[in-house]
This record gives C-alpha cells, sequence and structure tokens, in this order.
C-alpha cells in the first residue's frame, strides 16, 4: 500500500480551523499596527520642549519605520495564510510542492501555510 496522496476531508477542516484562527490575530495585529502608522492614538511631541522635540521625532521616525515593517510581514503571512485556504479547498493542501510526498501534520500545525517539507526547505537549492 503507498503512501496517502492527500489529507482526508476531515484533517482539511482541521487545518481550516487552524487557519482562520491565524488569520483572525494576525489580522488584529496587523490593525494595530497600521493604527500606530496612522498615529490614531494622537500622541506626538507637540507637548515636549524643543530640546527633547528633535529626539523624539527621531526616535518616533525609527519606530514608524519598524511598524511599517511589521505591518507589511504581518499582511505578507495573512496573504500565505488565504493561499492556503485556497488549497484546502483544492484539497492539494499539505502536498509538498518539490516532492509531491505529504507534508508531516506537525510542521503544518506549526506553520498552516507550508508549501515545503522540512527536508525540502533546508534544501539550498530551494
Amino acid at each position: 500500500m503507498g503512501e496517502q496522496p492527500r489529507y482526508s476531508d476531515a484533517e482539511l477542516e482541521e487545518f481550516r480551523q487552524i487557519i482562520l484562527d491565524k488569520i483572525e490575530k494576525a489580522t488584529a495585529l496587523y490593525d494595530e499596527l497600521c493604527a500606530s502608522l496612522r498615529n490614531s492614538d494622537g500622541n506626538d511631541t507637540a507637548d515636549t520642549s524643543p530640546t527633547f522635540k528633535v529626539l523624539e521625532e527621531g526616535a518616533n521616525t525609527l519606530e514608524r519605520e519598524a511598524n511599517a515593517r511589521l505591518a507589511e510581514r504581518q499582511r505578507q503571512f495573512i496573504s500565505h495564510l488565504r493561499a492556503a485556504l485556497v488549497r484546502i479547498d483544492n484539497k492539494t493542501y499539505g502536498i509538498c510542492r518539490a516532492t509531491g510526498k505529504l507534508i508531516p501534520k506537525e510542521r503544518l500545525r506549526a506553520v498552516p501555510h507550508a508549501t515545503l517539507c522540512v527536508e525540502e526547505k533546508n534544501n539550498p537549492n530551494h
């Protein structure tokens, strides 16, 4: 008897729930980061003395740049998770794109948007 060609519908539903939970949490963090970029909390340097204003503006700029990078990473993460949902719908989820074998459940639970098994992920040719 050969290897299981794909995960069962019940297994795919388990992964769907994991992914939906991760999308919800990632979206909440993304929204927080975007709010901080818009400076919606109203904090700025208007109420500080001129001596510290330049230092605070520099720190604020660095923080905004860091938040922008984090927001972009979250956006990409959400995009990868949504692509995983499409693979679930297509019943191709959990199949290594390099070997065609099933990616172990443990890996998918840890990295639900994975498209490569660990061996292929660690392969320097990928």
